[in-house]
């Protein structure tokens, strides 16, 4: 499924990561691009025949730059040694609501999904819907295929349970989470497979329910309960 040429561009860049073996090899970038380009406008088709709300994105749209914000970062290397997407509906990359994000880097790539260290009326939203709807959000938790899949909720919470929100609702704990997250990591050999395909729908249906749920929420903008 990914281009074998993605793979062979990352692994050279991981061990030059500088501004000069990058202008020398500039054509070797634009190729691997343009795989990445293509891998994604087919990702986009694949998850359209799941989620028809992102149908109509462009991969320009939802891909990354590869060049890293250095301004204040330790790390001083200029490039990134990943390509990466995030297909979501109204905005690709920029987009506010759940969505698909794609991951490629040897040995290190991974589909996710969920919203990431949304703006707080966002996330206030998402809370509001899963205390209103419990059940439903941790059936969708615990059903066996998406556990096993993509395991649990990335772990990045609050201490205690949000303003607002009664510290004793039996599932307090799903309200601290500043994301909503969750991802499943993808071998090298599984991405360059031909099957690859086929799995990644699978893959994508699995996960439309999460993203379903937290859409909604972000959907509807009127409060169920004043708290």
């Amino acid at each position: 499924m990914v281009p074998e040429i993605i793979f062979r561009f990352l692994r050279e860049l991981s061990v030059n990561n500088n501004r000069e073996w990058f202008a020398d090899n500039k054509p070797f970038y634009l190729e691997a691009k343009e795989a990445f380009v293509e891998l994604t406008a087919g990702m986009i088709s694949d998850i359209a025949e799941t989620d028809r709300e992102v149908a109509e994105l462009q991969p320009s749209g939802c891909i990354f730059r590869i060049y890293r914000d250095i301004r204040f970062s330790k790390d001083k290397t200029p490039y990134k040694t990943h390509f990466d997407a995030f297909i979501a509906k109204k905005g690709g990359r920029k987009s506010q609501y759940a969505g698909y994000y794609i991951h490629v880097m040897p040995e290190k790539s991974l589909l996710g999904g969920g919203v990431y260290a949304p703006i707080p009326e966002i996330l206030k939203l998402l809370r509001k819907e899963i205390y209103n709807f419990p059940e439903e959000f941790k059936s969708i938790l615990n059903n066996p295929e998406f556990k096993m899949m993509f395991g649990d909720l990335y772990e990045h919470k609050l201490k205690n349970v949000p303003k607002g929100f009664p510290k004793d609702f039996k599932d307090a704990e799903l309200l601290k989470y500043k994301s909503y997250i969750v991802a499943h990591s993808l071998s090298d050999k599984e991405l360059l497979s031909a099957g690859m395909k086929e799995k990644f729908r699978h893959q994508i249906k699995v996960l439309y329910p999460f993203n379903a749920f937290l859409n909604r929420a972000i959907d509807f903008k009127e409060e169920m309960i004043d708290f």
